[in-house]
């Protein structure tokens, strides 16, 4: 497997114990509360009302009329877009989520990562993460939609979007313009594997084609409808993670490590040894994120609750 977060059973491993708080992932760590699911969902194979219901919510929750597709994540999209076109040269928008340019080199296309996101014009197909994981950049969508015509399709990762809609490109998706969306991060239930693509008809039908005729399970069609729709819990979430975010840059600051950047999720933090200072955290039983092509990178998600929050507190250290 390659180099991700979530990775919770190699640090138990290596460190030992069992009372873990993983904050090695941008996901969610106060998830929305699950309800009683009718027995159905379990025992019968999904409908296409449920499919359906679950788009209808979708749409509304992220600001599109576009044609979209619910998959089994956002990572079903992203190794499936790949064979959605011809191999061509596909560029990059680096340091990024490794799956892009992973997939697209395993499907035969020729992948070059850069830095600079006009340096992404003339690629066959091109990748943007916004906001971006890692470091957290925003990108202007005015200027993604001028790029999308400046290459011969344009895919942009939203996955970590729900807490800064307006960033949101979906209201444009069409087939040169690819908007991918996760579900599991902001709602705190990666584990139910959902996810969306919006693009035009032709896009959506090669994903829906791809996928099969059950790409999603029915607790996941159905929490999903749910989760989608309660408004009040995105908003309450928004303000709460804004506080938290607050909170952890303060604590990383006393620490003396300079923000990078980062999303309402997660924060990526410069570090003097960031292989050292995940061993600190590991000590006390918190796992965090580092980077092969960084030695002074930490990415942190927030904690949940009151006692996660202290263990934190605890662990991490002040200035020398």
């Amino acid at each position: 497997m390659r180099d991700h977060g979530g990775n919770i059973d190699q640090a138990q491993a290596r460190f030992g114990g069992l009372d873990w708080i993983d904050l090695s992932t941008g996901i969610n760590r106060c998830p929305y509360p699950l309800p009683d699911l009718p027995a159905q969902v379990w025992t019968d194979l999904p409908t296409r009302a449920a499919q359906n219901a679950l788009m209808q919510a979708a749409r509304h929750a992220y600001r599109t009329d576009s044609s979209g597709v619910a998959l089994a994540g956002a990572q079903a999209a992203i190794q499936m877009i790949p064979h959605l076109l011809p191999a061509g040269h596909a560029k990059v928008l680096a340091p990024t989520y490794n799956e892009h340019a992973a997939c697209l080199r395993a499907a035969g296309w020729q992948v070059t990562e850069l830095e600079e996101i006009s340096a992404l014009a003339g690629a066959d197909l091109a990748i943007v993460v916004n906001p971006n994981n890692p470091d957290g950049r925003h990108h202007d969508p005015k200027r993604l939609r001028a790029l999308s015509q400046q290459v011969g399709c344009l895919v942009v990762d939203e996955s970590f979007a729900d807490a800064v809609p307006d960033l949101s490109l979906a209201a444009h998706a069409c087939d040169r313009l690819i908007v991918l969306r996760s579900f599991g991060k902001f709602w705190g239930l990666a584990g139910l594997r959902l996810g969306f693509a919006f693009a035009g008809p032709e896009r959506v039908a090669g994903l829906a084609e791809m996928a099969g005729p059950w790409p999603v399970s029915g607790p996941a069609l159905e929490m999903g409808r749910i989760a989608l729709t309660d408004a009040a819990w995105h908003d309450q979430t928004c303000s709460r993670l804004r506080a938290d975010v607050a909170r952890l840059d303060a604590l990383a600051q006393r620490a003396g490590w300079a923000l990078v950047g980062g999303t309402a999720l997660f924060r990526t933090y410069a570090t003097p040894d960031a292989a050292r200072a995940q061993s600190t955290l590991a000590a006390a039983q918190i796992w965090s994120r580092i980077f092969p092509y960084s030695p002074h990178w930490l990415r942190l998600g927030l904690p949940g609750d009151t006692a996660e929050w202290a263990r934190l507190e605890a662990a991490i250290p002040g200035k020398d």
